[in-house]
């Protein structure tokens, strides 16, 4: 079999109604001729999610500890690809993702972000943000490419963070590394906007960006996530 020129990494709990979706989403979406591999790691999903990726054909199931950036480093330990591309269970990159990827000859990156149901105001103006290179705008729904011998030179995500991984490891590759915005949109679901209320959702997560750039611990970052987001 032919070595994989990519492979995805989708960290999952409790992803029942979305990962069938998604893995579905993924092969019709990609070019077989690419060999990209997906990987799916469960962080102890109690939803039926672990019994349904288990019945998957044309996947790799592992199990971890739970934490987005303990799930996907461990998949990042097995995977063969060149180049890794890390990927939330409810978002869904567009057709040609993986030649879109390889055609950016670019050692990390990451496409833009809308959002589906967009049933807000802001929710329909925040693609057109994202556009632009700012760690205020990045954020792991829209997804991350990057060399996996880079990624190794890293050390990886940082296991401390429980949330905020992803925009830590962007500030860390862009101290070293060109980061690219390819310009076509991953699709992501809304729910946690549903749930918490829009502006209140980002409000919050405002000011989570601003204490991790006040150099708050981790842990009080997740602790902070915890009591005002759902």
């Amino acid at each position: 079999m032919k070595k994989p020129q990519i492979s995805i990494v989708i960290p999952v709990l409790n992803e029942a109604d979305t990962i069938g979706r998604q893995v579905s989403h993924l092969l019709d979406a990609s070019n077989r001729l690419n060999s990209a591999e997906i990987i799916l790691v469960d962080g102890g999903s109690t939803d039926g999610s672990l019994e349904m990726m288990r019945a998957m054909d044309g996947v790799v199931l592992i199990q971890s500890q739970r934490g987005r950036a303990i799930q996907m480093n461990a998949g990042a330990r097995i995977a063969k690809g060149e180049i890794l591309y890390f990927l939330h269970a409810d978002s869904f990159p567009p057709f040609g993702f993986d030649q879109k990827i390889l055609k950016a000859k670019s050692p990390s990156g990451c496409f833009r972000l809308r959002f589906e149901p967009a049933d807000s105001f802001w929710l329909k103006l925040a693609p057109w943000f994202t556009q632009f290179d700012s760690f205020l705008l990045r954020g792991g729904d829209q997804s991350l490419f990057i060399q996996k011998e880079v990624f190794k030179s890293l050390g990886g995500f940082d296991e401390r963070y429980k949330i905020y991984e992803d925009v830590e490891i962007v500030n860390r590759i862009k101290r070293s590394y060109d980061f690219r915005i390819i310009n076509d949109f991953v699709t992501t679901s809304s729910r946690r906007f549903s749930e918490n209320g829009t502006i209140r959702l980002y409000y919050h997560f405002a000011v989570i960006h601003l204490k991790a750039v006040m150099g708050q611990d981790p842990a009080l970052l997740d602790a902070y996530y915890k009591k005002h987001i759902r």
